[in-house]
C-alpha cells in the first residue's frame, strides 16, 4: 500500500542507526506498565499511539509513559474505522485526543482514512503508518510467528514496528517485545522515538 499513498509517513528515511517501536491502543495499567519495564532495561524511548477514552479511563500510566521519556500521539478517541466514519466525526474524534496529547503525530486505526480525512489532518499533523507489522493483535498466530514478523526478514534502521499495549495483544506481546529489543540491540541499532522534526 505504500506506492498508493506517499504522503503517508510508513518508514523513517535518513535514520543512521534507530529504529522506532510503536505502541498502539493504550494506555493499559498492567499491559503499558509491562512494556515501559521492557523499554526501561534497554534505556529505549518509543511512542505511544494512545486512544483517547484510554487516555481518560487511566490518566496515572498515561503520565508515566510521559515520565519516562516516551513520546504520546494520536490514535484517535473511540478507535474509529476511517473508512466507515463521516470526516467530520472522524475529525471531531481527531481533535478530541489531540486536545489531550498535545502532539501532531496520528496514526490512523486499522490504518484506514480517506482521502478527505488525510487531506485535513495532513494540513498540521504527520500521519504516520509502519513498515512492520508483529500482528500481536492476531489471537489466530502464535507468539513466535509474531516475533518473526517483526524480525523474520531483518531489521534495519527507520524501520517503524507496530506493537499494541492492549489486553488482546499481551500474551503474544510479552513474548515477542524483549526479544525484539534484545536482537534490535544485538545488531548494533538503537531504539527511538518518533518525533515531528523527523519528517518537517
Amino acid at each position: 500500500m505504500q506506492w498508493a499513498y506517499p504522503s503517508l509517513i510508513w518508514r523513517v528515511e535518513g535514520a543512521s542507526k534507530e529504529v522506532f517501536l510503536t505502541f498502539d491502543d493504550g494506555p493499559h495499567p498492567t499491559v503499558t506498565r509491562f512494556v515501559l519495564d521492557c523499554l526501561a532495561e534497554y534505556n529505549a524511548n518509543a511512542t505511544f499511539f494512545c486512544v483517547g477514552e484510554q487516555i481518560e479511563k487511566h490518566p496515572t500510566i498515561f503520565e508515566e509513559i510521559k515520565a519516562a521519556g516516551h513520546v504520546v500521539a494520536n490514535h484517535t478517541f473511540h478507535h474509529v474505522n476511517g473508512w466507515k466514519t463521516p470526516t467530520d466525526e472522524y475529525l471531531k474524534d481527531f481533535e478530541a485526543t489531540e486536545r489531550l496529547t498535545k502532539t501532531k503525530l496520528f496514526r490512523p486505526p486499522y490504518g484506514k482514512i480517506t482521502p478527505s480525512q488525510r487531506k485535513r489532518i495532513g494540513q498540521e499533523s504527520k500521519i504516520v503508518i509502519y513498515n512492520k507489522l508483529s500482528a500481536d493483535f492476531d489471537k489466530n498466530i502464535s507468539a513466535e510467528q509474531c516475533l518473526q514478523n517483526v524480525i523474520g526478514k531483518g531489521l534495519v534502521a527507520g524501520d517503524i514496528v507496530l506493537f499494541h499495549d492492549s489486553l488482546k495483544a499481551e500474551d503474544r506481546l510479552r513474548y515477542a517485545l524483549p526479544k525484539t529489543l534484545s536482537y534490535i540491540y544485538n545488531q548494533g541499532l538503537t531504539v527511538a522515538p518518533l518525533r515531528y522534526e523527523l519528517f518537517s
